[in-house]
C-alpha cells in the first residue's frame, strides 16, 4: 500500500511539473455551433502570452474510426514547453463520416486557429500541422486539395506539413492491392466500395498544388505500405521542385512512431523544432 502511495505522488508531481509554465485551454467547440465531441480541440500554450510563437495542429490517427484528442495531451504539453503553441484536434470517424468530411473538419479546425490562435500567444501565419497514420492522410489532404480551404472560403494556412509514419497517401493503389479483410472493408466506409472515388482522396494526386514545405517521418520496421508511399511522395515532391525530407526512424514500428514522443527528450522533437526554425 506505502508503495502505491509513493507511486501516486511521484506520478501527480511529475505531471504537476509537466504543467510547469503551461496553460491549458481545453474543449474549444471550433465549429461555432452545438457542440458536437468531435468537434473539439485543444490548446496548449506557454503561460507567457507576449511573444508570437509557432504553432503546431496535431492530427490523430486511428484507421480514420477511432482516436480522440486527450490521448495526446503530452504531445502538447511538450510542444508547449518547447515554446510552441499547440493544437491538438477531434474530427467526425467512419463508418458516420467519410474521409471527405473528415478533411473539412480539420480544415475549419485550422481556420479556427488561424482566427484566434493569437489570444494564446500563437502566430496566425506561422500554423504548421502534423498528422500520425490516418492523421497523417488528413493533413496531406488538406493541404494538397485545395477543396476543403476553399469551402470554407480561406486561402491555406499551413505553413509547412510534418507526417509522422502517414498511411494513406494513395488510396487508390493501396485498395486494389492489400488483401481484403475487415481492416480493408473499414477503410472502405471511409473511402467507399467505388474504386473510381478512391483517387480523390488521394493526397499523391495533388501534388501540383503543393506551394510549402514537408518533413516526413517514416519507422524502420513499420508497415510495408507506409514505407513505400512515404518514399513515393517523398520523390514525387521533390522531382515536381518541391521542398520535402525523408527521415528513416531506426527500429520503430508504426504504433512506436508515436509513442515514443511521450518523452520530451524524444530526439524527434528536435528535428521537427529545427524543421519549423528553418521554414522562416
Amino acid at each position: 500500500m506505502k508503495s502505491y502511495i509513493l507511486f501516486m505522488y511521484f506520478l501527480l508531481s511529475g505531471i504537476s511539473t509537466a504543467f510547469a509554465g503551461i496553460d491549458v485551454k481545453r474543449n474549444i467547440n471550433y465549429r461555432g455551433q452545438t457542440p458536437n465531441v468531435r468537434n473539439l480541440l485543444d490548446v496548449y500554450y506557454p503561460k507567457k502570452t507576449e511573444s508570437s510563437k509557432d504553432v503546431l495542429v496535431f492530427i490523430h490517427g486511428g484507421s480514420w474510426d477511432s482516436g480522440k484528442k486527450e490521448t495526446y495531451w503530452w504531445l502538447g504539453k511538450n510542444m508547449a514547453r518547447n515554446n510552441v503553441v499547440s493544437v491538438i484536434i477531434n474530427y467526425s470517424l467512419s463508418p458516420e463520416a467519410k474521409y471527405d468530411k473528415m478533411a473539412l473538419d480539420c480544415s475549419e479546425a485550422i481556420k479556427w486557429v488561424k482566427d484566434s490562435i493569437s489570444q494564446f500567444g500563437g502566430n496566425p501565419d506561422r500554423i504548421f500541422v502534423m498528422g500520425h497514420s490516418a492523421g497523417g492522410h488528413l493533413a496531406a489532404l488538406i493541404n494538397n486539395d485545395p477543396r476543403f480551404f476553399n469551402k470554407i472560403g480561406i486561402t491555406n494556412p499551413i505553413r509547412a506539413v510534418i507526417l509522422n509514419d502517414g498511411f494513406g497517401m494513395d488510396m487508390h493503389e493501396y485498395l486494389n492491392v492489400a488483401e481484403k479483410n475487415k481492416q480493408t472493408e473499414s477503410f472502405m466506409n471511409t473511402f467507399s466500395k467505388d474504386a473510381n472515388l478512391w483517387k480523390l482522396g488521394s493526397p499523391m494526386f495533388y501534388l501540383e498544388n503543393v506551394q510549402n514545405p514537408y518533413l516526413i517521418f517514416v519507422g524502420e520496421n513499420t508497415y510495408p505500405a507506409i514505407k513505400k508511399q512515404s518514399d513515393r511522395l517523398n520523390k514525387e515532391l521533390i522531382n515536381a521542385n518541391k521542398k520535402s525530407e525523408l527521415t528513416i526512424i531506426q527500429g520503430k514500428k508504426h504504433v512506436g512512431m508515436i509513442s515514443q514522443m511521450i518523452f520530451r527528450s524524444n530526439k524527434m522533437y528536435d528535428m521537427i523544432l529545427n524543421f519549423m526554425n528553418s521554414n522562416i
